[in-house]
């Protein structure tokens, strides 16, 4: 195996969505107390540990999010974890791009989106997901994290 091929196989993009940046101020009572950089520093040093590299990345704006995960393609990632946020139920463009890219993804949120409004309950990335975590707060991350470096 090339060292393209090496690299690719352990690098994994953590890409979160509009309005998660406000983790640990943002609805405490429904999101938790935990920031964004607090999952992200566990992220990184998970990785780390495992002798990989994970990168993560968050836009308030869905262009953003789409040039990043076509940015991915060109890094050699070799798999996705995405909590699109608000984008969720919005997001044909992002959708595309994961599809375009041909990455495997997991789909993450911190709550359970089928418990909360009916319109929430729809996700434009769900059937195209290797998987799925709802619910499970920032462990959810690390649970994808492990399934992601288990599949690379």
């Amino acid at each position: 195996m090339g060292r393209k091929s090496k690299n690719r196989l352990r690098s994994v993009l953590v890409l979160h969505g509009p309005n998660l940046n406000l983790l640990g101020t943002r609805e405490p009572e429904i999101y938790g107390r935990e920031t964004l950089t607090d999952i992200n520093r566990c992220l990184t040093a998970a990785g780390k540990e495992a002798k990989a590299i994970v990168r993560c990345f968050q836009s308030n704006h869905e262009g953003d999010l789409v040039d990043r995960v076509q940015q991915a393609r060109r890094e050699g990632v070799g798999f996705i974890i995405l909590n699109p946020a608000g984008l969720t139920h919005t997001s044909v463009v992002l959708r595309d791009a994961l599809l375009a890219v041909r990455i495997p993804f997991i789909e993450v949120h911190l709550t359970n989106i089928h418990a909360r409004e009916p319109w929430r309950k729809h996700s434009y990335f769900t059937d195209i997901a290797a998987g799925t975590i709802f619910g499970l707060g920032s462990k959810g991350y690390e649970l994808a994290l492990a399934y992601a470096l288990s599949r690379t």
